[in-house]
């Protein structure tokens, strides 16, 4: 086998379907966004949705920040079906380069297993490397067993263990 054979091949990325687009949240998006947040195994309605005053400082905390980004895939009739949030750091490591992190990742639990996912994370990507981001990083619940399948097919390995520490 020759030593280019042994390399592996990415996957091609989908193509966005046409009936959705990838785009910067808006206010009117936040009651999808928290329905999506609220239960990754059913769809909740976003009319149902208690907007707070917490969220709302959250939001515009997001929107205002250059660092931040919260995006949204989206059908051409304006129906949320899928969101995530990256945030850009700086650091030392990596030549001095920004690294992405991206959080709350989901597509809404009846669009799930139609390439929106991998769309929507291909599309993070690019975006992160259009920044001149090194890395892309995330961390998932350890029980998100199906979610971590789909994260090491887009080719994330795990690396590191997380801690985290309630306040």
């Amino acid at each position: 086998m020759s030593p280019a054979a042994s390399v592996p091949v990415p996957a091609p990325v989908p193509a966005l379907p046409p009936a959705a687009a990838l785009r910067p949240a808006d206010r009117a998006d936040l009651p999808a966004v928290l329905a999506l947040l609220a239960d990754e195994d059913r769809v909740v309605d976003p009319a149902t949705v208690v907007v707070t005053e917490a969220y709302e400082r959250a939001f515009r905390a997001i929107d205002t920040d250059p660092r931040n980004e919260l995006l949204v895939l989206a059908d051409t009739d304006g129906t949320v079906v899928g969101c995530l949030q990256a945030t850009y750091i700086p650091g030392l490591g990596k030549g001095g380069a920004e690294r992405a992190l991206l959080e709350a990742v989901r597509i809404r639990a009846d669009r799930r297993g139609g390439g929106l996912g991998r769309v929507l994370m291909e599309l993070a990507i690019d975006r992160a490397r259009s920044r001149g981001c090194a890395l892309v990083q995330l961390t998932s619940n350890k029980q998100r067993g199906a979610a971590h399948r789909f994260y090491a097919g887009l080719g994330f390995a795990r690396s590191h263990d997380g801690f985290k520490l309630s306040l």
